[in-house]
C-alpha cells in the first residue's frame, strides 16, 4: 500500500523577502533577508542550511557572509565593501528544502542591485572637518562640528540610511527634558541619516562660528547650509560615512558581529543601539534609492534663514525660562 504526502500549505512554507528594493546604492550597502517564519538559534542545523541556500553573487566577485540580526532577519555584508559599479544578485534557493518538522522552503523573488561610485565621507572630530572622496579623489573638505562632552558622536563606520529635506528635531526624543539648558526644538534641513538611533549629517546654521573650531552638537555632524545641501545631493543610500577621533564609543555588539569579516566595519548599517543623538530613533524601513530634486541657491538660503530664525526663537524662550 502506498501513501502520498500532502503538499505543504502556505503556513508551512518558509520564504524570504530581500532588501533593499532594486536600484543603485553605495559601496557600504547591506543586503537584508526577512523570513516568513523564525528560525531560532536553538536550531543551528536549519540556520546553516538556510544560509547555504541564500545565494549572493556579484560582478566582480567579492567575499562576504550572512549574520543573524534576530530569528527572522539576516544581513549580508561583503568582507570590505562592494566594488564601485558592481552588480549584485541575490537568490533564495529555499524551494523544497526541509527546515525542521513540517516546515519547507518556498519560492522567493530574486533581487538585483547596482553599486555606484565609491563615495566615502570621513569626519575627523578632533580636526573638526569632513573629507568627502569619490573613487579615492577628494571632492570637498568641509568644516564641521560634532558631539560635545556628554553627547560625543559615535566613532566608527556607518552608511547613509536615508535623506530628508526637513526634519523636526526635539531634545525630549533623546531624553533631554524641556526647559533645561540642553533642550532644543528645531527644524533641520538637508538631513542625511546615518544611524537608526537618530544620528544625522545636517545643516546647522546656528553653529557656523564653531564649525571647524570646536564640537558643540548633541551628537550629529553639523555644517553650513550650503555644505549640507551639497552633501545631501552628493551621497546616496549605502555610501560610507566614518567618524574618527570623536571620543565617543563605537557599537560593541555590531563590532563583535562583523569582526570575523573586517574590523573596520564596526557600526556598519543596521543594528545600532539607541543613543543620545539629535533626533529620536527611526524605524528601520528598507532603504530606497535616492531620488532627490536638486535645490536652488534660493532654496538653500531660505532653509538657512528659517533654521537660524527658529534657533534664535528657541534660545530666547530658554533664556526666558531660566
Amino acid at each position: 500500500m502506498a501513501f502520498r504526502t500532502a503538499p505543504p500549505t502556505e503556513d508551512e512554507r518558509l520564504t524570504v523577502e530581500f532588501g533593499p528594493r532594486a536600484g543603485t546604492y553605495g559601496a557600504g550597502q547591506i543586503v537584508t533577508a526577512s523570513l516568513s517564519h523564525p528560525v531560532p538559534a536553538s536550531d543551528p542545523t536549519s540556520r546553516a542550511r538556510l544560509e547555504r541556500a541564500l545565494q549572493v553573487t556579484s560582478e566582480p566577485a567579492v567575499e562576504g557572509a550572512w549574520h543573524w540580526v534576530d530569528d527572522s532577519t539576516l544581513h549580508y555584508r561583503p568582507r570590505t565593501y562592494w566594488p564601485a559599479h558592481a552588480v549584485v544578485r541575490v537568490r533564495g534557493g529555499l524551494d523544497g528544502v526541509a527546515f525542521g518538522d513540517h516546515l519547507y522552503g518556498g519560492p522567493s523573488e530574486t533581487l538585483q542591485l547596482a553599486i555606484g561610485d565609491r563615495i566615502e565621507a570621513v569626519t575627523d572630530s578632533a580636526a573638526h572637518e569632513m573629507t568627502v572622496r569619490r573613487n579615492g579623489r577628494v571632492l570637498r573638505t568641509i568644516p564641521v562640528t560634532t558631539g560635545k562632552a556628554g553627547f560625543r558622536t559615535r566613532t566608527g563606520v556607518k552608511v547613509v540610511l536615508g535623506k530628508e529635506y526637513q526634519v523636526r528635531m526635539r531634545g525630549d526624543t533623546v531624553g533631554i527634558r524641556p526647559g533645561t539648558s540642553e533642550f532644543y526644538d528645531l527644524p533641520v534641513f538637508y538631513a542625511t541619516r546615518v544611524t537608526w538611533s537618530g544620528e544625522y549629517v545636517h545643516a546647522a546654521p546656528w553653529s557656523v562660528e564653531a564649525q571647524g573650531e570646536e564640537n558643540v552638537s548633541h551628537g550629529c555632524t553639523g555644517m553650513s547650509t550650503q555644505d549640507a545641501a551639497w552633501f545631501f545631493e552628493t551621497v546616496r543610500v549605502g555610501d560610507i560615512v566614518e567618524v574618527v577621533n570623536s571620543g565617543g564609543r563605537g557599537d560593541g555588539a555590531v563590532r563583535q558581529r562583523v569582526r570575523r569579516l573586517e574590523p573596520g566595519l564596526a557600526g556598519l548599517a543596521g543594528g545600532q543601539r539607541p543613543g543620545r543623538w539629535c533626533a529620536g530613533p527611526g524605524r528601520a524601513a528598507p532603504a530606497q534609492p535616492a531620488d532627490v530634486t536638486p535645490r536652488s541657491a534660493a532654496a538653500v538660503a531660505a532653509a538657512a534663514v528659517a533654521a537660524q530664525s527658529w534657533a534664535i526663537a528657541v534660545k530666547a524662550r530658554a533664556a526666558a525660562l531660566s
